[in-house]
């Protein structure tokens, strides 16, 4: 995983302690079939609560949640936390489950998603990603295959523009290798596994310091 960050002269400082992390999203962030504590989410709160014990912590997101229901259901409750980390990724269920994909009204949800956050909480750190653009470990048929691509594909567009207006981070998991690695991935071959919970809680761990300067202390499976 890549991002871009300061230029190479001007680093940013490691030292940022987070207090208050919502959670929000679908299944990527819920877990299906992970125990508690082996969500990518709760792996980097476990990392920034071994530097701030006090921090504040909810996993919101829910499985199988489209962008409709994040917005309706979990931005409330994150912004009652008065968080200064946010993480919400979500938009897949708009597609995945969807026989046509509704990818304007993502686009609309998802702007004010956004816009909501940064108005509720405005010094907060925020971070979002893509969605993989392809799935190698699950039996689709090809023409179910090209619409989910094309499809997804329009909305990483869109998450990137969006994200980019809002100065909010994005994390690149369209593409990134581990799609390819079918221990990344549960039985099911979308969800993601216990070690895929651990690739990306030690992949974003890593842009967040460099990003933001956030310091975490990652347990030994996932330095």
């Amino acid at each position: 995983m890549s991002v871009a960050g300061p230029p190479a002269d001007e680093p940013t400082p490691v030292g940022r302690v987070v207090h208050s992390y919502a959670a929000l999203g679908d299944s990527f962030t819920a877990g299906r079939d992970s125990i508690d504590a082996e969500r990518w989410a709760d792996l980097l709160a476990l990392g920034m609560r071994r530097v701030n014990p006090e921090l504040r912590y909810e996993n919101l997101a829910v499985d199988g949640a489209t962008s409709a229901e994040v917005l309706d259901e979990q931005i409330e409750p994150a912004l009652e936390l008065e968080p200064d980390f946010v993480t919400v990724i979500c938009g897949a269920n708009d597609v995945l489950l969807a026989t046509r994909p509704d990818v304007t009204g993502y686009a609309e949800r998802f702007d004010t998603i956004l816009r909501r956050l940064r108005e509720g909480a405005p010094e907060a750190m925020l971070v979002t990603a893509t969605a993989p653009e392809g799935w190698h470990f699950m039996e689709l048929r090809p023409r179910t295959e090209r619409r989910l691509i094309g499809a997804t594909t329009e909305l990483n567009e869109i998450t990137r523009a969006t994200s980019a207006r809002y100065d909010v981070l994005c994390l690149p998991v369209a593409g990134h290798e581990a799609l390819r690695d079918p221990d990344t991935f549960s039985h099911d071959g979308l969800h993601p596994s216990t070690a895929g919970h651990q690739t990306v809680a030690r992949e974003a761990a890593i842009v967040l310091r460099q990003h933001f300067g956030i310091e975490l202390k990652m347990g030994e499976e996932q330095t």
